[in-house]
């Protein structure tokens, strides 16, 4: 297998196993890329080849409820503490005291809390998308933006049962998801692997549990390790006050950079400019 190429692998953590795509030397710097809703480490296709060539070891888990091996049925399993520990144990595995960490979408909301709270662990912090929690709280609670309306759906995906219905569609097909893609902007022939991992039995449950679980999230507070965050102009959730006030977040080194024209699917529809990026602040910290 040449370096460059991912290899799909279980990875033992915290009572789970978690499905991962590896790529990059065994020895190499330990990269943990994390996938946000509703995706999978499928997301980091096109990211992964770039690091391992690289040198970097990159991992990118199928995060709590998407793998089959880690799909707690109940909701509390799902608080932010054990996404958190997930990430830990991760790295545990792959006998990583320290990490580069990587998160998009709920991903990032993981990557910004565990950063935050474990700064002995994570080297090198990457946000994808996701501003910093309470840069995004405080712009929801001052009315500013539209960024409660832009999160409008999160109630729904917070009912039991509704969601699921709807988004498997009623033959279990996953019809829901395929028009919840498009309407965001994800070409069709880019969700087909997403839509198989979230058809299989309890993986949606387990993917929605995270918002059904986010009350939980806490206090996040400033991230101190060197961060970059990378943020999308036509992204429809994520607007743009909160990603300019993240900035009040980090006390460490800090870069943010805005990718013109392109949707909430970063990983996906810019992954050369992404990887870049990754690469060039992976080699200053």
């Amino acid at each position: 297998m040449a370096s460059e190429d991912a290899e799909q692998v279980e990875i033992g953590a915290n009572g789970l196993v978690f499905t991962a795509r590896v790529a990059g030397p065994a020895g190499g710097r330990p990269v943990l890329l994390l996938h946000g809703f509703p995706q999978s480490s499928w997301s980091w296709r096109a990211v992964l080849p770039a690091l391992a060539v690289a040198g970097y070891r990159a991992v990118a888990p199928d995060q709590r409820g998407y793998a089959a091996g880690a799909r707690p049925s109940t909701v509390d399993q799902y608080a932010m503490a054990h996404l958190v520990d997930d990430v830990l144990g991760l790295a545990d595995a792959a006998g990583a005291d320290t990490f580069d960490l990587v998160g998009h979408d709920w991903g990032g909301m993981v990557a910004w809390a565990t950063a935050a709270r474990h700064p002995d662990r994570v080297r090198s912090l990457t946000a994808v998308s996701t501003p910093h929690p309470a840069a995004l709280t405080a712009v929801i609670m001052n009315g500013e933006d539209g960024q409660a309306e832009r999160m409008a759906y999160i109630g729904f995906f917070r009912q039991p049962d509704v969601p699921e219905r709807q988004l498997l569609g009623a033959d279990g097909s996953g019809s829901g998801l395929r028009e919840l893609f498009a309407s965001t902007g994800l070409p069709a022939d880019q969700t087909d692997e997403y839509v198989s991992v979230l058809t299989q039995p309890g993986a949606l449950t387990g993917a929605l549990n995270w918002y059904r679980a986010m009350d939980t999230i806490g206090e996040v507070g400033p991230v101190t390790v060197p961060t970059l965050y990378v943020w999308s102009s036509d992204d429809p959730a994520l607007g743009r006050r909160a990603a300019e006030t993240t900035v009040d977040w980090v006390t460490g080194p800090y870069r943010f950079c805005i990718l013109d024209g392109v949707s909430h699917w970063v990983p996906e529809q810019a992954a050369p400019e992404l990887s870049r990026l990754l690469l060039e602040h992976l080699s200053l910290t």
